[in-house]
């Protein structure tokens, strides 16, 4: 029986002892192969699995139990709390399996006699928070009473050590380099101390560096080979161990045959010790670009506040933004963060949400309205009533989007990942090849020059700049286009969006602000007695268009009635009893669904009224025409230069709504926009995107994520635009928060860019390895020439991968 989605969990596990591509395949396959797991996915450069499995069938710790078994670490947090309310051990039992069923908990032990528990968990799946608030619904209390170090910050750690070793690594290696490079001709000019020269002072130097700096490499290739695969530290390991272990060999037969002699033999101890320096050096290097290639989200994670000056009892409490529940009342100074998602209760003022949205202009907040915690109060005192706290908040909800988008996997990626997993069997079998050709053909009986040539392809072909090519282009990508208002949900979005050709755009509230004014008003009889039976009707509906009819006609201080009955019809209009009359208002199609007669009374008219732009609605009490009301929607500033961008992008504009043939055009011809599909029903936005994809186009659909969720689940690519506060819309796969057009050319240019960075990426690290391999085997690179390109390509590629964070988008 297969899981369905309801049954399945998630869960992020981060990993550490990954050296290359290679080894995030392996994982993934290890992790694929488990009964119960339904989908793996291992990021390289973000050094994490993403797993959907089966709970019933296996548990977080059988994750990290197989990744372990892989030659794999995993890395937690433990979190210890002081325990009160427990009376018994059957307390404590009761606490620990409420712990331990929390997702991200790994092992939790309460200790009765002590009153502690010790929790161990991953911080990307449980927070502290949500651990003492499960013991708060048991019925207990739980103070924190030690966090320890965060191992989540292991990549620190590892730079710390890699700096460490590199050090003590290159004060043993540079003698041996000074001896190497006196032996060229050239610079026979240097002068070296002749017990440098000695064989076994080299081999002192070359031995600490080979076995203690170069022990990850030999533990990685046993790990990788026992688990019957190989990677870069096979490659590493090789070539090293071959120049090392064929120098020992010739400094011991010097010894024993020539030990007269002053000078030794021509040795390669400086191969194998200086390929392992550049070989760390590379990796320092590659481990600080690619902690900037995250530097989206902790830029995101700077903007939370610290702290919160909330009400409670009638006094003012300035506490952590932590301690923030929902219902609070929280005061906002000019100056001020929002600390959480809220509404505003009391106070006008001005909040700019550019750190969100990417609106440049601060946005006007009065009572009634939302706020959205991180964005800044520029003037006045506002007091918000808290509505999303800790990780529901708008700016965790980015930032969850952010780290999935970064974490997941793009289609492009699985070639490189196909080409890593058979790379290094096949660069072993090259370099013993040439091996073999030059020692027996080329240069007869020159072992050490035929190693020489099998040394260099071995470590001139390592995968590193191949695995990081795609993961690195799309964190860096999707990070940068957080920062200006759009987020992808996933690395295949990010790189599909990119083939867009065509986009249909929903009319209300997307080219238009969808805040439509009551405009006109055309009444057979009373004009306030037709407004107050079209009012008490219309105040049912939650359509736009009748919510502006109800707030015109508030506005001319009409009292409305109730209502006895309500029918919406969708695509036609509505259908209600006020007063114990019946009332139709809507479309054309609506009265003569209804055999209303309103074509002499009403029709030119009508049709005057949506050349102009507007909306005419038609009324009819007890089946006779009794009027028109009028409404108009206003364009958006950005609409029509974000449409001419989009046909200078070379990308198909199409307008869809609802709207009669004639509003629509009038709204089109304002922005430009040359294609219309109007008087369309919500279901029939579907049809009109399958349609476009028939005639072989990739297609986008732009909408309000509501009542376009069929549309923007069948597009290729669904854009949902909404406002800072609604970033998790199920049916899209990008979010646009910002809330109008330009939006929309900023995420097709961003993945443009994106994917043309991962193809210089991918083209960079196979031409590499496609031209490195040859030149080594017709002997024109020396192994620490081998080794320094090495390294620097693996940089290169995250170098040139961090340009995304520089991009700007033109508006």
């Amino acid at each position: 029986m297969v899981a369905t989605a309801a049954q399945t969990k998630q869960s992020s596990l981060q990993i550490t002892g990954m050296t290359c591509a290679a080894c995030a395949n392996r994982i993934e396959k290890g992790l694929s192969k488990m009964d119960g797991v339904t989908s793996a996915n291992v990021n390289f450069a973000l050094e994490k699995a993403n797993v959907t499995y089966d709970p019933t069938k296996v548990d977080r710790k059988n994750l990290e139990v197989t990744i372990q078994k892989l030659g794999y670490g995993t890395v937690s947090e433990v979190a210890q709390f002081n325990l009160e309310g427990m009376t018994c051990a059957a307390c404590a039992n009761k606490i620990e399996k409420g712990l331990s069923k929390l997702p991200g908990v790994t092992s939790a032990s309460v200790n009765f006699a002590m009153e502690t528990a010790r929790v161990e968990f991953s911080p990307s799946e449980v927070s502290i928070e949500d651990m003492q608030n499960k013991v708060k619904k048991l019925g207990y209390s739980a103070v924190v009473k030690q966090e320890s170090k965060n191992t989540g910050d292991h990549r620190s750690k590892e730079i710390s050590n890699l700096k460490r070793k590199l050090l003590i690594s290159a004060i043993l290696s540079l003698p041996l380099l000074w001896t190497m490079v006196a032996h060229f001709s050239f610079t026979s000019w240097i002068y070296v101390p002749d017990f440098l020269m000695n064989p076994w002072i080299q081999l002192i130097l070359a031995t600490p560096v080979q076995f203690y700096i170069g022990k990850q490499f030999y533990v990685g290739a046993y790990k990788a080979l026992r688990n019957g695969s190989a990677n870069m530290d096979v490659l590493v390991s090789l070539g090293t161990s071959a120049a090392y272990f064929y120098s020992l060999y010739l400094t011991i037969d010097w010894s024993t045959m020539s030990s007269s002699m002053h000078h030794g033999p021509s040795l390669y101890f400086e191969t194998s010790a200086i390929l392992i320096t550049l070989v760390i050096m590379g990796k320092l290097f590659e481990g600080l670009a690619k902690g900037r290639t995250s530097e989206a989200i902790k830029s995101l994670m700077g903007l939370q506040a610290k702290t919160a000056l909330v009400v409670r009892d009638g006094k003012e409490l300035s506490i952590p933004v932590d301690e923030v529940i929902v219902e609070d009342i929280v005061l906002i100074r000019p100056g001020d963060k929002v600390p959480v998602d809220g509404e505003v209760l009391e106070g006008v003022s001005s909040v700019d949400e550019s750190m969100l949205t990417g609106e440049s202009l601060p946005v006007e907040k009065k009572v009634g309205d939302a706020v959205i915690g991180a964005t800044i109060n520029k003037n006045g005192v506002l007091r918000i009533k808290a509505t999303k706290v800790g990780k529901e908040t708008a700016l965790a909800q980015i930032i969850k989007v952010v780290e999935e988008a970064q974490g997941s996997k793009a289609p492009i990626q699985r070639v490189a990942d196909v080409i890593s997993g058979i790379f290094v069997p096949i660069v072993v079998g090259i370099a013993v090849v040439a091996f073999l050709v030059w020692y027996f053909f080329i240069a007869p009986g020159d072992f050490s020059g035929a190693l020489e040539k099998a040394i260099a392809i071995l470590v001139i072909a390592c995968p590193c700049a191949l695995g990081l090519a795609t993961p690195t282009s799309i964190m860096a990508g999707s990070g940068r286009a957080a920062e200006i208002g759009v987020l992808f949900k996933g690395g295949e979005h990010l790189e599909q969006t990119h083939k867009i050709d065509a986009i249909i755009l929903d009319k209300t509230g997307t080219v238009t602000k969808g805040k439509p004014e009551l405009t006109d008003v055309l009444a057979q009889g009373s004009e306030s007695e037709f407004l107050r039976l079209v009012g008490a009707a219309e105040k049912n509906s939650e359509h736009p268009l009748a919510e502006a009819i109800v707030a015109g006609i508030q506005s001319r201080n009409i009292e409305m009635p109730g209502t006895e009955s309500f029918e919406a019809i969708p695509g036609f209009g509505i259908r209600a009893i006020v007063e114990g009359k019946q009332l139709l208002v809507g479309t054309r199609r609506l009265m003569e669904k209804y055999g209303i007669d309103a074509k002499a009374a009403a029709y030119d008219s009508m049709s005057h009224l949506e050349e102009e732009g507007k909306t005419a609605m038609l009324v009819s009490i007890d089946d006779r025409y009794a009027g028109m009301v009028a409404v108009a929607d206003t364009i958006k500033e950005t609409s029509k230069a974000a449409v001419s961008r989009l046909k200078d992008m070379g990308i198909q504009v199409i307008m869809i709504t609802g709207d009669n043939e004639r509003t629509a055009k009038a709204i089109a011809a304002q922005v430009g926009i040359d294609h219309v599909r109007a008087e369309v029903l919500p279901e029939g936005k579907a049809e009109e995107v399958k349609k476009l994809q028939n005639q072989g186009k990739k297609v986008a659909m732009v909408g309000d994520g509501i009542n376009d969720a069929p549309a923007l689940a069948t597009a290729d690519i669904g854009m949902a635009i909404g406002t800072g506060t609604d970033v998790a819309m199920e049916a899209a796969d990008v979010s646009l928060m910002r809330g109008d057009l330009s939006s929309i050319p900023d995420a097709i240019y961003m993945s443009r860019k994106t994917m043309s960075n991962i193809k210089q990426n991918l083209f960079w690290a196979l031409g590499y390895n496609t031209l490195g391999i040859p030149i080594a085997a017709i002997g024109l690179l020396a192994p620490w020439v081998a080794g320094a390109a090495m390294a620097m390509s693996s940089v290169s590629v995250v170098l040139n991968a961090l340009r995304l964070q520089r991009v700007k988008v033109k508006h």
